[in-house]
């Protein structure tokens, strides 16, 4: 089956697979050649296929992926990178900052929660 990558950069893998897994936003799964016509969004994650014996891999972010029945698979990803082309140290910094800004995040929202609780608090004593 053919399988494509395709981001708004162009295309980052066009390939014959014999076997495709794919991160779906309910789990991962796997397509083989006859599967079944289905669509589905995706989360980020890795992207694998096995061809001839060989594996590839690729990481992907969120998209969707559509298997048609044309033993076909066609991925449309906002990004995708080769694990050659991954600047690991880069990664881990980018994991770095977003946990930080979920747990700024995370304060904000119970900060408001507090807020609207004390609130009420205050118009009830107010009455």
């Amino acid at each position: 089956m053919h399988l494509e990558v395709v981001t708004p950069q162009g295309t980052a893998v066009s390939t014959e697979a014999d076997e495709v897994t794919a991160p779906g936003i309910r789990g991962e799964f796997g397509v083989l050649p006859g599967h079944t016509p289905f669509l589905t969004a995706l989360k980020p994650g890795v992207l694998t296929w096995k061809s001839q014996g060989s594996r590839g891999v690729i990481a992907v972010s969120a998209g969707f992926a559509e298997v048609s029945g044309k033993d076909q698979v066609i991925v449309l990803t906002q990004s995708a990178a080769a694990p050659e082309k991954i600047d690991e140290a880069e990664a881990k910094r980018e994991i770095e900052d977003a946990e930080q800004k979920l747990k700024d995040a995370r304060t904000v929202e119970l900060e408001l929660k507090r807020d609207w609780a004390r609130a009420k608090l205050d118009a009830r004593a107010a009455k």
